[in-house]
């Protein structure tokens, strides 16, 4: 069974033997949209899907192959639906589908640290309080009054990021762990409709008398913030307590993945602008090829599937899909059979909304260790990002008496995969 942990003291010493051993079909009706689709493609609002491959998936194994060289592993390259461009044969599926994405190859992040390498893979920094990119998506592409938080992450981990750092509470990170209802969010029971109401107002009146004192506005915008969110849950309560329909499941897999993918289509649907999908246990510091023939495999058609129903819905035009990690695996296998922590020459994926399909941007030399061509890091994607969506990131951001760019300005888009 694939894995969901992180890089700790296991990962370090035990083997995969060891350890192991102690929605196209169902999104249309007869080739038309359905009413949610159709609404969400014509209200004309982009938006993004991250999938983040936590651990760090290994480049060789993946986007970047190197068959029958010192470091490239047992697996071999196949051909994609773009001639020329190969990638690991353990993404038979998504070889079929490279038409609809581009790749990265040269990626060299000068870190091989897991925190280090999120937070910038997320902030475009190398250091400092910046906002996360889904929260950076959430204030400047969410419409008024929307359906659901901007920012929405499907993981099963505790992850207590700043991810808004000086942007509004509301354009933070909020976590659905896995495929499940958010807690409480039904009314008590107990609680009728018009006392709910009731007491709404007298708490509005509250806050607004508070926030008239000195110093105490922002405290009670992030307050507020905090009530609406939750107004705007419980509403859509069916969307999150639903269960997913049987072709579905069948179709994206009844594992947790497949949940999380399927609830992610679902958020897109519903006006979600930002929603980051975890798929964990790429640390792979003993058997790496083991490891990632299974965590391939089930990442591979679930993605792809998820990337069909948004390309059949119409929604992949206006969609920025982003496929990463918060680094690569090292050329050299260990003696546990296992690649280590790598930043030096990274692969992502991406496609979808403002990304020129079918291109692969950089190289790495011919044994994996280093980039060899069109060198670019976190801060070059972070524009990157941005640009696809139309949001100048050259530009401040919008805060009254603070000058602070969006993206960083010593780094800049890659032209190369914009479309």
């Amino acid at each position: 069974m694939p894995r969901n942990i992180g890089c700790n003291v296991i990962d370090h010493a035990v083997s995969r033997r060891g350890f192991l051993g102690a929605a196209s079909a169902a999104a249309t009706v007869g080739g038309l949209l359905t009413p949610v689709q159709a609404e969400a493609v014509q209200s004309g609002q982009k938006r993004i899907l991250q999938i983040f491959l936590q651990g760090g998936v290994s480049q060789f194994e993946s986007w970047d192959p190197k068959p029958g060289t010192k470091y490239g592993g047992p697996f071999r390259a196949i051909s994609t639906s773009v001639p020329g461009t190969q990638i690991c044969e353990l993404l038979p599926h998504t070889a079929q589908r490279m038409h609809q994405l581009s790749i990265v190859r040269s990626i060299n992040l000068k870190t091989n640290d897991h925190t280090q390498g999120r937070l910038f893979m997320e902030k475009g920094r190398r250091a400092g309080d910046f906002p996360y990119i889904g929260a950076v998506a959430a204030k400047y592409l969410s419409p008024q009054n929307p359906p659901l938080p901007g920012y929405l992450h499907v993981t099963t981990r505790g992850l207590n990021d700043n991810t808004n750092a000086f942007l509004e509470a509301q354009h933070a990170q909020m976590k659905l762990e896995g495929a499940t209802s958010p807690a409480n969010l039904a009314r008590p029971d107990k609680v009728a409709a018009d006392a709910a109401r009731r007491r709404e107002e007298i708490r509005s009146r509250l806050s607004q008398r508070f926030a008239g004192r000195s110093g105490q506005k922002a405290f009670v915008e992030s307050f507020e913030s905090s009530f609406e969110l939750a107004d705007r849950l419980m509403s859509q309560q069916p969307l999150f307590e639903s269960e997913p329909s049987a072709k579905d499941v069948e179709r994206y897999g009844s594992h947790p993945f497949g949940l999380r993918c399927i609830l992610a289509r679902k958020l897109l649907e519903n006006g979600a602008t930002c929603v980051k999908v975890t798929h964990h246990g790429y640390d792979t510091h003993a058997e790496n090829f083991n490891f990632h023939l299974e965590q391939l495999g089930e990442y591979d058609r679930t993605a792809c599937m998820l990337l069909d129903d948004l390309h059949d819905s119409g929604m992949l035009d206006s969609t920025l899909v982003m496929i990463y990690s918060e680094f690569g695996r090292t050329p050299k296998v260990n003696q546990r059979y296992g690649r280590d922590h790598w930043g030096a020459s990274v692969s992502v994926a991406a496609g979808g909304c403002g990304i020129k399909p079918g291109v692969v941007v950089g190289s790495t030399n011919p044994e994996g260790t280093e980039v060899a061509d069109r060198e670019v890091d976190a801060g070059d994607l972070f524009h990157t990002w941005f640009r696809a969506l139309g949001i100048d990131s050259t530009a401040d951001h919008a805060i009254p008496g603070k000058t602070i760019p969006i993206g960083d300005p010593t780094k800049a888009a890659i032209e190369e995969l914009l479309a």
